[in-house]
């Protein structure tokens, strides 16, 4: 089998209404596993990521790479000509993203019970702020407020700062990683359902409640169990795990940096001894976490001193051979030029065109989970606003040219192929 017939999803058509990163990313991975995704944007500007980190022409490389392996269609949602071809288009899919403020697809008159009607068996995977339900589910959000309420930012930076932002849209990927999931799960059970005669699967069993707050809520550990049990408030440690140790970030004679995790116990052993320590090796005090916790600024000062005094290749190369779990800190320019990455075709390079000019060999993040040894390849790019509205709206539901710029807009700038 070669890499290019690894499709597990080939047959699944996702009809994707979201914007920005939560519902496109969900996207993203059924796309990237062979389902057919087409992703809905509206007339005139798109989906806004269009924009986002925009530094040449009229599309970003965060566009390009969220969207990658969709096809682009641009339909009026305010429209009856373009409600009527998302209902269209619903009826021919499996599943249906969205990430709307609750109530909007209501009052398109494109909720659950108008799509059921059109499609008995369509699983409708919604993600917003705080849910479809409870005092909160109203009030607009983006991940960022989300990660704030799921008791994530508070965890983020030093003790002695306002709590930080990591610098990417943690929220909404993993919120995306859960709408997929979710699908996925209701996609199977509704398969497992037609192989063994059973009933369909009721309408409100269909629906995929995605919360960005509660998907990263759920990535807390036992932040409330240890709360509740314990009365114990986790606190931010700066680049420091609570509870966990000597595990942190070092300074190298070069100035750059290198992370060691020495936590485990016989790790520690180890680990002191190849930093010249065998004392803090053989404490008794120094046997397990919760005494090292105790003992984590004395530790941390005893690696840094030892650190401080190498190059970082030649404190890593020694870390290694003691078998102790230690990396660099990479940079954009270290990623592109590693081998492992390589290896695992986790950098695969497309020409890229930004309206003005052609960039050669850009290179855009593999394909996670591996399937076949190496990452799968990539097999388009974001599109181009609107770049298969004929070939999806021509196509699959037979529309005539007429009809598909009724349902598209007049601002709507159409790639007919």
């Amino acid at each position: 089998m070669t890499t290019a017939r690894i499709a597990p999803l080939d047959g699944v058509r996702v009809l994707e209404l979201g914007n920005y990163i939560a519902a496109p990313s969900a996207g993203r991975l059924l796309a990237d596993f062979g389902a057919e995704v087409i992703k809905v944007e509206r007339p005139g500007t798109g989906d806004e990521l269009r924009n986002w980190r925009l530094h040449k022409g009229d599309t970003s490389m965060l566009y390009r790479t969220i969207n990658r392996n969709k096809k682009s269609v641009v339909l009026d949602l305010r429209s009856d000509a373009g409600r009527q071809a998302v209902l269209g288009i619903a009826a021919k899919s499996d599943i249906l993203l969205e990430n709307f403020r609750p109530g909007t697809l209501e009052k398109w008159n494109l909720g659950p019970d108008v799509l059921n009607k059109v499609n008995p068996e369509l699983i409708i995977t919604r993600i917003s702020a705080f849910g479809q339900t409870g005092p909160l589910s109203e009030r607009p959000g983006f991940a960022a407020v989300a990660e704030a309420y799921g008791g994530f930012r508070n965890l983020v930076g030093d003790p002695d700062r306002p709590p930080v932002r990591v610098g990417v849209s943690i929220g909404d990927s993993i919120a995306g990683l859960y709408a997929a999931f979710g699908s996925m799960m209701s996609l199977y059970q509704r398969e497992v359902g037609h192989r063994d005669g059973f009933d369909a699967v009721p309408l409100r069993e269909r629906i995929i409640d995605v919360a960005l707050n509660e998907a990263m809520f759920s990535m807390m550990e036992s932040l409330i169990p240890d709360y509740q049990a314990y009365g114990v408030e986790r606190q931010r440690t700066g680049g420091r795990m609570e509870g966990i140790a000597p595990s942190n970030a070092y300074s190298c004679k070069d100035g750059s940096s290198i992370v060691v995790a020495g936590n485990g116990d016989s790790i520690f052993q180890r680990y002191m001894e190849t930093i010249g320590r065998p004392d803090l090796a053989a404490d008794p005090t120094l046997q397990s976490n919760a005494g090292r916790w105790i003992r984590r600024g004395e530790l941390d000062d005893a690696i840094n001193a030892w650190s401080g005094g190498l190059e970082a290749a030649e404190a890593l190369a020694a870390l290694d051979a003691a078998g102790v779990p230690a990396g660099p800190i990479y940079t954009a320019a270290d990623i592109s030029t590693d081998s492992q990455y390589a290896a695992r075709n986790m950098i695969q390079k497309f020409d890229v065109s930004t309206g003005e000019e052609i960039l050669s060999g850009v290179g855009f993040p593999g394909i996670v989970p591996v399937i076949g040894e190496q990452s799968l390849p990539i097999r388009n790019l974001g599109p181009d606003l609107g770049e298969n509205t004929k070939e999806v709206l021509g196509g699959l539901l037979k529309m005539t040219l007429a009809e598909i710029h009724a349902a598209s807009g007049p601002s709507a700038v159409l790639s007919f192929r």
